[in-house]
């Protein structure tokens, strides 16, 4: 696809520092170029600290432009949630549905691309599971999981989304564990590796209440806006028992309250040196999910059956790139990409493959889970 600027750029230069590299542990090499301060945090926060200079040419670069020109009208898609020209497609909309500008090229996806943004979005649409993509077809898995180190033993949580993930992790962490990774894990072609990112955790209230070693560590600040928030909602909560209109518009806010109960941690503040590992060995691999009973349940499986499971998890993790993927195809019908068309069956494959032998379990536990419990639980099987 033709680039819609009309600016003839020359090769960045390091030395001008008109670009800045990303590296996500060999995998997938991502670079920026032209990017202000603003455009540099926004990406920051959807990648992570793992700016490292690159040696080889970036897989993904995006430029940024102060405005976007287009060779033809655009078309809309949607209620201007995309768009299409003559040779470009162009997504509308960004995170919270700011209005954007940005060009995506759906056909090069997998292969070295380049994305088109114009200057001051709040994150670049999709860049994350765009570099997903890139990272499996070099052969390596991006699972949605954590992974920590305990008693030097790699393990690895995964499951649906609010499975327990992050709990398991703070679980052993709490107890002397070393962090690999949280949210993303990244799994070599072999399965003998693991990479994480050091990417900020989201620690609820809860979280904290069940940890308070953690608590101590997110500043005055923090406790005092978590307090405040727990305070209101609980008197909203108090005020809501009838079933009038106004009583449900208060049960409506406190749980608005409540979901903004939580702060974004970095991993090195919370868990200081043992946050520096970020590569392990996964040997022992968790299925985590939530139950309605009180108990916490540990059983061995089949890894296979994790396999099976997980392909449906990260297909669900990428239904928004997907459904802005069908609009570049009814923009340009002519044009397909064949990892995107493929990416259940290449998971699917990949899975089987990366798990195969491991020794595996699935963990049922209820929701809140106290955290003391469900290391309790876990820890003989690691």
């Amino acid at each position: 696809m033709a680039d819609t600027t009309l600016i003839e750029a020359p090769a960045p230069s390091r030395e001008a520092g008109r670009f800045v590299d990303f590296d996500l542990h060999g995998i997938v090499g991502l670079r920026l170029v032209e990017a202000d301060a603003r455009d540099r945090a926004a990406v920051l926060r959807q990648v992570g600290p793992i700016e490292k200079p690159l040696d080889r040419e970036p897989d993904i670069v995006v430029r940024f432009v102060d405005r976007m020109r287009t060779s033809s009208r655009i078309r809309y898609l949607g209620l201007d949630d995309a768009g299409f020209t003559d040779d470009a497609f162009l997504v509308l909309k960004s995170k919270h549905k700011a209005r954007t500008m940005v060009q995506i090229p759906f056909d090069q996806i997998g292969n070295r691309c380049e994305i088109v943004c114009e200057r001051g979005l709040p994150a670049v649409p999709h860049l994350l599971a765009i570099m997903n993509l890139t990272a499996l077809a070099r052969g390596a898995l991006p699972l949605h999981a954590s992974a920590f180190r305990y008693n030097g033993v790699g393990v690895l949580t995964t499951g649906w989304a609010k499975g327990g993930k992050t709990e398991s992790l703070l679980a052993f962490m709490s107890n002397g564990g070393e962090y690999v990774g949280d949210e993303w894990v990244y799994l070599s072609a072999d399965g003998k590796k693991m990479y994480g990112i050091p990417e900020p955790i989201r620690l609820w209230k809860w979280h904290l209440d069940e940890v308070p070693r953690y608590r101590a560590l997110i500043g005055t600040g923090n406790r005092l806006r978590l307090g405040a928030l727990d305070i209101a909602a609980r008197s909203l909560d108090r005020r809501n028992r009838s079933g009038s209109k106004s009583a449900r518009l208060m049960r409506r806010l406190a749980l608005l309250l409540q979901r903004q109960q939580y702060v974004q941690m970095p991993p090195r503040q919370l868990f200081g040196v043992m946050s520096n590992t970020l590569v392990g060995v996964p040997q022992k691999v968790f299925l985590v999910a939530s139950h309605e009973t009180p108990d916490i349940e540990v059983q061995e499986i089949d890894p296979q059956e994790v396999a099976r499971r997980m392909v449906f998890s990260l297909q669900e993790e990428r239904i928004g790139l997907l459904a802005c993927y069908h609009r570049f195809r009814f923009a340009f019908p002519e044009m397909r990409n064949e990892l995107l068309e493929g990416a259940e069956e290449l998971q699917r494959a990949t899975l089987l493959r990366v798990l195969d032998g491991k020794e595996t379990y699935a963990v049922y536990h209820p929701y809140p889970v106290p955290i003391s419990d469900l290391f309790e639980s876990m820890r003989p099987y690691v």
